[in-house]
């Protein structure tokens, strides 16, 4: 069966989606169409469907949100399987899709299908795909040591798979290049390493006494006891609060990037993007790529929050963007249709009277991430709130060794930047592990790239005043070794690595 709507973009004036071959799946009952690569929840948003599930409670909509598998708006049953995150989940023939209400039931007869115990002992696990990951297990594998990466997206690459504007910097730190070709660069290099182990569709779910690590895969259960683990595991959006903010419609901006960027899929015909950081403005652009009309952006604060090339940028397509102003609320019968925004005072309280309403089938919340630091936390190791980097996050050495022995932090989870930031803490962290298991002058070289690296990136990179925020925020949860010595005696983890 055709769908009379087609969401995909099939002229772009940056990427061009190389479609893999048609295949069919059942829909609740029907057969549909979709392409090889695609995820399912991005095929199904592709033909029309905007509620993928209903809440468990109040019975309510939901619709695409993240779409990296970090919330449960894509749950749906597959196979007789519920909770099957179906924007990780790639589209294959014969896959019989239904959406869900609340809990499913779970099936009455156990599975058929026979999963294999698989045991691991790489010198270094890295959970986490993204650039940060990608960085290390390049470095960690070009000297000599056996990685295992794990990553429960069917293709790794992280953030940098949905970013199509050009990096800044050096060539050696891919100035000039888009995001998703950096993605494709890694991709290939780490191909060249035959002691790298990507374990793609895989989702570590615990770390147990013993320094073990346990991973399930599609039909695969992992046991792996590595000598050191970088945990490079990302981090998630934001959600605010206000009147019908789960309504189908209301996105996450990196969901909207995923679908729009990755796949191809248009995420809505008009839209309101809330928040002008970097984020926020960076796809307001894309969204015009697309095809995509943007009312305006919106931001509480007085000033715009990204950088002035891209708020340049989007106020050349005359996009206005509406500073000391917030959304009040979004309307719609199954899908957002209407959204009012408002504007506020010195205290950020709403000002009766100057309410604006867009008419708009897509709001995207570009309102900040919060770093994914349970398997941190699980660990054992020390936490700290620190607001300026998006939530709670390990306490760390310069090297990006945590409380826990041999285990480390990189990326986002350490606390949200950007993806050259991501890049160095990878680089640093593999060169810190190189110095401790290789001997002569092969550590000597990577303590000599590390201090190299953590120059670099702290007395020039987070030099600039656009990042000294971030900056204050990664300098109090850097403790020196005899602080973290004192804390692992003071807090002692339940678990280590080495």
């Amino acid at each position: 069966m055709t769908s009379p709507i087609d969401r995909r973009i099939y002229e772009h004036p940056i990427i061009t989606f190389h479609r893999g071959r048609k295949i069919k799946f059942v829909f609740e009952g029907r057969e549909v169409e979709a392409y090889e690569g695609e995820s399912v929840a991005v095929a199904l948003y592709a033909i029309g469907i905007d509620v993928f599930s209903w809440s468990r409670k109040l019975n309510r909509p939901r619709g695409p949100f993240c779409m990296i598998g970090k919330c449960s708006s894509c749950f749906m049953i597959v196979n007789n399987i519920p909770n099957t995150r179906t924007c990780i989940l790639p589209v294959q023939e014969g896959l019989v899709v239904e959406r869900q209400k609340g809990l499913a039931t779970p099936p009455s007869k156990p599975l058929e299908e026979e999963v294999e115990e698989v045991e691991l002992n790489p010198d270094v696990l890295i959970v986490g795909g993204g650039p940060s990951g990608l960085e290390a297990a390049s470095i960690l594998a070009s000297n000599g040591l056996e990685v295992v990466v794990v990553d429960e997206h069917f293709k790794p690459g992280g953030q940098l798979l949905k970013q199509t504007h050009k990096f800044f910097g050096n060539v050696e730190l891919f100035g000039g290049q888009r995001g998703f070709q950096i993605a494709e660069l890694y991709i290939k290099k780490l191909a060249e390493y035959s002691n790298i182990k990507l374990l793609t569709q895989t989702s570590v779910y615990g770390v147990f006494r013993g320094g073990i690590v346990a991973a399930a895969g599609r039909n695969k259960h992992y046991i792996i006891k590595p000598r050191a683990v970088i945990a490079a595991t990302g981090a998630q959006e934001r959600l605010i609060e206000f009147p019908n903010n789960d309504l189908p419609g209301v996105m996450g901006a990196g969901g909207a990037q995923t679908i729009m960027n990755e796949f191809g899929v248009k995420p809505g015909e008009k839209a309101l993007v809330v928040g002008s950081g970097n984020v926020g403005l960076i796809v307001a652009y894309q969204l015009v790529q697309a095809g995509v009309e943007v009312k305006a952006i919106v931001e509480i604060m007085k000033e715009i929050g990204g950088w002035f090339v891209h708020a340049a940028k989007v106020r050349r397509l005359g996009i206005p963007i509406l500073t000391s102003h917030t959304i009040k609320y979004v309307e719609g019968n199954g899908r957002v249709e209407k959204t009012v925004v408002v504007e506020v005072d010195d205290k950020f309280n709403p000002i009766s009277g100057t309410e604006r309403e867009f008419n708009v089938d897509l709001v995207l919340l570009a309102v900040g991430l919060e770093p994914d630091t349970r398997f941190h936390a699980q660990a054992g190791a020390v936490m700290k709130y620190v607001p300026e980097l998006g939530g709670l996050v390990p306490i760390r050495t310069r090297d990006l060794e945590t409380t826990v022995s041999n285990l480390y932090v990189a990326g986002d989870s350490s606390g949200v930047e950007e993806a050259t930031t991501a890049i160095l803490e990878g680089r640093i962290a593999a060169y810190s592990i190189i110095s401790k298991f290789t001997s002569g002058s092969r550590a000597q070289q990577a303590l000599e790239e590390m201090e190299k690296t953590l120059k670099f990136l702290w007395e020039e990179y987070r030099s600039s005043p656009l990042l000294s925020r971030a900056r204050r925020g990664k300098e109090s949860v850097t403790v020196s070794r005899e602080e973290l010595l004192e804390l692992r005696s003071k807090y002692p983890p339940p678990v280590s690595f080495g």
